[in-house]
């Protein structure tokens, strides 16, 4: 059989020049510059191992360049959990290729055969202590080129870093707090801007009046573009006091409304939406239905309640501007940019700096905009705009609600013979650079605004949005049709929250095998590996189980609960169990967790993704949702949309089942279903009462307890 032609990872394909990827640069150092972006989750440092195995360089040797439209690749947005699989893969195989042209330099310098060659951080040497290096064969060697498909990365034998902990490289500055993230970074000559916005959801400016706030010390300009207001000033204190004054003489029109906070269901299945069949089977042999199962559940809106509000500079120079920014993608925002300001986009440089996490699509991209708006009224000096935590939690975008109705049909014996997955939710992805109008907030406010785009849900050979991770794996299932309904409106401003549409559909999915398995008196764990072909997916439900001790003795007021699921279906494994302690609230005491993402880069980093995401998934079960009134968002305050607290943080442990060989994928967004599915889970096993409605409160508990008495 022939083996087909070897081919280059996707990032590479279309970021082929390799000096885009790897410089040497003097005093010995190699400048890596991936196109995947720093948003917490260690991925600098797991490139950074990747890069030093591939090349022979000692770790402390690399330097990791911020993403810049000016001269990084365009690896699209850092999102879904694929910054390994695909900036890792594409950056493994451009050190492969250029240690390779380097070996072959050397080989013709030395006058030795290159398999003769051997590389110790970064000097080649040979027989007869010949020898030379990187730096000095830099001039040489040319990777002013494309990627070949040809060149062979190491063997996971031959890696020294990769399966490796190792210290992540951004944590001594943020330790010792030196200026890294946007926030601490001021520019000299630095002005700061605020932006005037209404209350009332889509309200539009109809009066300002500029002359009250000429009194403020420090004021430089107050910039008014159709409803798009603002103000730029010396000082924040000087900006926020204009701003103050400019807020007393605004009048607003009416906005638009809302939907009802107590019925998100029926809003959602009321509305006009695009219908498309996900996926669908038909039975081979088709057995009979003695009865169907038919359950709903729902989850708010959520908010990305990054704990430091959203923060950006700009700066004009005549008609080119310079914006530093912690959007997740910095290309699909100077796409954007470059639409508003109708400017070519060569015009524009977009340069990446860290801010708090968001993990998807926060107002990162519309306090970029704000900036460059405010920047023009500046003369050249640089403008930073700050959200106060009223913008952030009024006016980002939302992580949309969903409603879900899953319909199981079972025989006799309870076993299932057809399943159906129906989703009613808004798009879960509205980022700049995707359509031919922007996505930005600020361009529905200006005098000649762009519609607000109506939010879409990403292909299903990429994901997929609102129907992410609704096919089962449970494969021994006979017949399903799943089915998603995208909403053709969009009251709430709605776009990418981690996992997407994932955690929902698995929290129901997961939630209704337990209810079989407890309607079959079988073990859901047991329930679970008997569906499952995969045998990676039945190796993380049994290392979870068999790390928690499955099923402990009943306590009372304590109970136990299983959710699986593998994200995307295509990416990491994994699996939990919940122990949680039903008192007054519900509390979340320890969370046990397997995973398998393929070869784990760094197993450290690994781990706290998934404590990470196991924690943020706790948070969303137990408390997060997003309130509002017929006119407004009223969750405005960390006392309005309360997070876990590190009080209520649960044990976090975690079990790696390291897989070298198998390709890495990411590990991020891996964790939220089936910690939310097994919280679900656990509140039933600890109060005997299924509450299928997102967060699990106490009320949501009272409720459910009358419903089913």
């Amino acid at each position: 059989m022939i083996s087909p032609a070897p081919k280059l990872p996707v990032s590479l394909v279309a970021n082929p020049r390799l000096s885009s990827w790897v410089q040497f640069t003097d005093g010995g150092r190699v400048a890596i510059s991936p196109g995947k972006v720093e948003i917490g989750q260690g991925i600098v440092t797991a490139l950074a191992q990747i890069a030093a195995d591939e090349l022979d360089v000692d770790l402390g040797r690399i330097d990791m360049i911020r993403a810049s439209t000016a001269m990084s690749p365009n690896e699209g947005v850092t999102s879904g959990s694929l910054s390994i699989q695909q900036s890792g893969r594409a950056l493994r195989h451009a050190c492969a290729e250029v240690r390779e042209r380097f070996l072959a330099a050397a080989s013709e310098r030395l006058g030795v055969d290159a398999a003769l060659l051997d590389i110790d951080d970064g000097t080649i040497s040979g027989p007869g202590n010949v020898r030379t290096s990187y730096w000095e064969l830099a001039g040489e060697v040319s990777l002013d080129r494309d990627a070949t498909a040809g060149a062979p990365a190491k063997s996971p034998a031959g890696r020294a870093l990769a399966g490796h902990s190792v210290p992540r490289v951004d944590i001594p500055d943020k330790v010792f707090a030196r200026p890294r993230f946007i926030h601490d970074c001021p520019l000299p000559g630095l002005l700061h801007g605020r932006v005037l916005r209404p209350d009332v959801s889509r309200a539009k400016l109809i009066a300002l009046d500029e002359v009250a706030t000429g009194a403020v010390p420090g004021l430089v300009a107050v910039v008014r573009d159709g409803s798009f207001a603002g103000v730029v000033a010396d000082s924040e204190a000087a900006a926020e006091a204009a701003l103050k004054i400019l807020r007393k003489g605004a009048t607003w029109s009416t906005g638009e409304p809302l939907p009802d906070e107590d019925d998100l269901a029926g809003f959602l299945k009321s509305q006009p939406v695009q219908t498309t069949v996900i996926d669908a089977r038909t039975a081979t042999s088709p057995k009979q239905a003695m009865r169907t199962l038919r359950r709903q559940y729902t989850r708010p809106y959520i908010a990305h309640a990054s704990i430091a509000p959203s923060c950006a500079m700009a700066r004009w120079e005549g008609d080119r501007v310079h914006v530093w920014t912690h959007s997740q993608g910095i290309y699909l925002l100077r796409a954007d940019l470059a639409i508003v300001l109708k400017l070519p986009a060569e015009s524009i440089i977009v340069e990446h700096m860290e801010s708090a996490g968001c993990y998807g699509h926060n107002a990162a991209d519309d306090v970029a905009l704000d900036a460059v708006l405010l920047a023009k009224a500046a003369s050249g000096r640089p403008v930073r705009v700050q959200w106060s935590r009223h913008d952030e939690m009024s006016h980002a975008p939302f992580g949309a609600a969903m409603a879900i109705e899953i319909e199981a049909d079972l025989d006799a014996d309870n076993e299932i013979v057809g399943w159906r997955h129906a989703i009613w939710s808004n798009g879960h992805a509205a980022r700049p650079g995707r359509a031919a109008q922007p996505a930005l907030l600020a361009a529905s406010e200006i005098e000649n605004p762009y519609p607000r785009m109506i939010s879409s849900n990403p292909p299903a050979a990429n994901g997929g949005g609102g129907d992410r991770n609704s096919v089962p794996l449970y494969d021994d299932f006979p017949a399903w049709t799943i089915t998603s309904h995208r909403l053709l409106t969009m009251p709430v401003r709605t776009s990418a929250l981690r996992t997407l549409g994932a955690q929902g559909n698995v929290f129901a999915i997961e939630s209704l095998i337990d209810e079989i398995a407890a309607l079959r008196g079988e073990d859901p764990i047991a329930f679970r590996l008997r569906h499952l072909r995969d045998e990676r997916a039945k190796d993380v439900i049994r290392v979870a189980a068999g790390r928690a001790q499955w099923k402990p003795q009943k306590r009372s007021g304590i109970g136990y609960g299983a959710g699986f699921a593998r994200y995307k279906n295509t990416g990491a494994y994994c699996a939990a169990i919940a122990e949680i302690e039903g008192a007054e609230d519900i509390r979340v005491k320890r969370l046990t967790l397997a995973v398998d993402v393929g070869e784990a880069i760094n197993p450290d980093g690994v781990v706290n993704q998934i404590e990470g995401g196991a924690i943020q998934a706790t948070s969303w079960v137990l408390k997060e949702r997003v309130r509002f009134d017929r006119t407004r968002i009223t969750s405005v305050s960390w006392t309005d949309y309360p997070i876990l607290r590190f009080s209520e943080v649960p044990a976090v442990d975690v079990e790696i089942i390291q897989r070298p060989e198998i390709e890495p994928v990411g590990a991020g967004e891996a964790a939220h279903g089936p910690v939310t599915a097994a919280i679900a889970n656990a509140v039933y096993d600890c109060l005997g009462v299924r509450v299928r409605d997102l967060p699990i409160t106490r009320d949501r508990i009272i409720a459910a307890a009358e419903l089913a008495s």
